[in-house]
């Protein structure tokens, strides 16, 4: 049977089995196998999402690996991956359905040929958009709504209920529910705050800027072969650019690895402040930087 945490329920959503992250150990070992390295809270925060079958919210600055977590856990569990990249003005077109109108106007026309082409509204007209691919699929499948906060107060509300049923409604074919619970993982910048209600669906976890130490064991897993001296050097470059309190973008995870990857592909006597474009993504940012010689001795 898989691993439980006592008292709570499945750790199975049916369909496809998440025994692989049904415990804080198991969790933060599958992860591992994916190059993602979860610290003891976020592992038991998955596990705890998996378990009692809630949303989870991530949220955190720009960069600190939200949506990995998101692939991971898929990658871990063998459950496909199905995400939906909020933005302003999303509405139900984007995110659940729409009608395929380029082949529904070829179909009136061959009609008016005396070709019955059946119902307008009908399955064979239904584009599917993610949430729908995500309550139809076959087997349970990890849904990542991505960058929430980038939505309108709309569309959460639509969130809302459709975290609360996991069903939805279209006029012309009625309603339609999962046929398998998704394990459902929601990431947030912090653009804007979330309703409370919304939040109340979710389980909690705010994901921080790694430690030193454990950005340096990231590098070296997402970047095989790296020198130990490279990894300390871009590690200690990117904490010293994330003091600096007024720049506009601080360099997230990502940033540290790509700036590794380049250290390495310039070989011996690459400069990190030529590199600093790998990290720093806005032009005064890099010329605060410079000016006051952040990098200086590193």
């Amino acid at each position: 049977m898989p691993a439980r945490i006592a008292g709570c329920g499945r750790t199975n959503l049916k369909g496809v089995s998440f025994s692989q992250i049904g415990t804080v150990d198991a969790a933060t070992t599958a992860l591992a196998g994916q190059g993602y390295l979860a610290d003891r809270s976020l592992a038991l925060a998955i596990t705890l999402a998996v378990t009692l079958e809630q949303p989870l919210l991530l949220e955190g600055e720009a960069g600190v690996g939200k949506t990995e977590v998101a692939r991971a856990i898929a990658a871990a569990s063998g459950a496909p991956l199905v995400r939906l990249q909020c933005h302003e003005g999303i509405d139900l077109h984007h995110a659940v359905y729409d009608w395929d109108y380029a082949r529904q106007l070829l179909a009136l026309r061959a009609a008016e040929g005396g070709v019955d082409e059946g119902e307008l509204f009908s399955r064979r007209f239904l584009l599917r958009r993610p949430l729908l691919e995500a309550l139809e699929n076959d087997q349970g499948v990890v849904l990542l709504i991505d960058e929430i906060d980038r939505a309108d107060d709309e569309f959460e509300a639509f969130l809302l209920e459709f975290l609360s049923d996991f069903a939805v409604t279209i006029p012309e074919l009625g309603t339609i529910s999962a046929k398998h619970r998704p394990l459902v993982m929601l990431t947030s910048n912090r653009t804007r705050e979330l309703h409370d209600a919304l939040k109340r669906r979710c389980l909690y976890h705010w994901i921080d800027y790694p430690t030193p130490e454990r950005e340096r064991a990231i590098v070296h897993a997402r970047v095989p072969g790296v020198p130990e001296a490279i990894a300390v050097r871009v590690v200690e470059a990117v904490a010293r650019l994330r003091e600096q309190g007024d720049l506009y973008k601080l360099p997230g995870v990502g940033e540290t690895i790509v700036w590794a990857r380049a250290l390495i592909a310039l070989g011996d006597g690459a400069d990190l402040d030529e590199t600093l474009g790998t990290a720093l993504k806005v032009h005064e940012d890099v010329q605060r930087v410079r000016e006051r010689k952040v990098l200086e001795g590193v």
